[in-house]
């Protein structure tokens, strides 16, 4: 797992296919922090609602640990999707049988940083 400096928030074990979340966190991955925050209230995604959720609790982790900051200074450094646990159901089928239905969850990571150099 990459580590980087910046400031962190993390969201664990949302009801949502993780294939579902990572192409919705492309889209954010290095965009300016209100920028992303404009492109995930457009979108009709769950994931992008969970998102957007994930990048607000970071940007206010970075405003509040450090006063000089104001968000057009902040970017999205890092953001990933990991697999989180399965639920396992049971599916009914027809004749008595049965079918496994696996629901599956995800962990958000959104870590924003300042912009150097501008």
């Amino acid at each position: 797992m990459m580590e980087t400096k910046g400031y962190k928030a993390i969201a664990k074990y949302l009801l949502v296919s993780p294939s579902k979340v990572r192409p919705v966190a492309d889209l954010v991955r290095g965009k300016s922090y209100p920028q992303a925050e404009a492109i995930l209230a457009a979108m009709p995604q769950k994931g992008a609602r969970l998102i957007a959720k994930v990048l607000k609790s970071a940007g206010a982790n970075a405003l509040n640990q450090n006063r000089k900051l104001d968000e057009d200074s902040l970017f999205v450094s890092a953001i990933y999707v990991d697999d989180g646990p399965r639920l396992k159901r049971v599916w009914a089928r027809s004749h008595g049988k049965r079918d496994i239905l696996l629901k599956r969850m995800s962990h958000i990571t959104v870590i924003v940083d300042e912009k150097v150099g501008e």
